[in-house]
């Protein structure tokens, strides 16, 4: 007999409603760390990425595990229906576990010229949201710039994120999380080597 899944939100309208305003000023105001949930009993994920998956997600949605757990994906299809889906490029949304090993971002969908809004979104969980390679971010809701230094990415990912440019509006948006902090990438920001003084 399966068990029964960890448990979900503490308040669903009153948690969810809030986790979808942090998410959109995370988006919003790229760079900024922003607070976002506690931890679930039970669940090997951070508060973060677990409050935007429950919050996000619904039984139309695909979702990409980047380490497969039934466990996790019979946790989230029961408090949301969304379904598990083996190949990134068909993903609504991904679970990042392990950046380090964070796949090539043109593997995951980036939309259309048509529908850019149909990309995918990656929830990564990193160690930590500074100590990383500064880089320097501008575009919208970014006044004048912010440093961005997100440890425990791939080599060469910035440089990818940099050649997604290219492709805009085409591209992907990442919530970068770690515990209960997560902090926004929407594919209209810009980045670059930051230049020391």
């Amino acid at each position: 007999m399966d068990a029964i899944p960890a448990g979900g939100l503490g308040d669903p309208v009153h948690d969810a409603q809030q986790a979808f305003r942090v998410a959109l000023e995370a988006l919003s105001r790229p760079g900024r760390a922003q607070a976002l949930g506690t931890p679930i009993a039970g669940l090997p994920l951070g508060a973060a990425q677990a409050h935007l998956l429950l919050t996000l997600t619904d039984e139309d949605t695909r979702v990409w595990w980047q380490e497969p757990s039934p466990a996790l994906q019979r946790w989230l299809r029961f408090h949301t229906g969304a379904r598990f889906v083996a190949d990134p490029a068909q993903a609504a949304f991904a679970v990042v576990t392990r950046p380090a090993d964070l796949p090539e971002l043109r593997r995951f969908r980036g939309g259309t010229a048509a529908e850019p809004e149909h990309s995918c979104t990656l929830l990564v969980e990193v160690p930590s949201l500074q100590g990383g390679l500064s880089m320097d971010a501008h575009g919208p809701g970014i006044p004048g710039g912010v440093r961005l230094a997100v440890a425990g990415l791939p080599e060469g990912f910035w440089a990818e994120w940099q050649a997604s440019h290219a492709g805009f509006p085409q591209g992907v948006d990442i919530f970068f999380t770690c515990g209960a902090q997560v902090l926004g990438l929407p594919r209209t920001t810009r980045v670059g080597r930051l230049q020391e003084v």
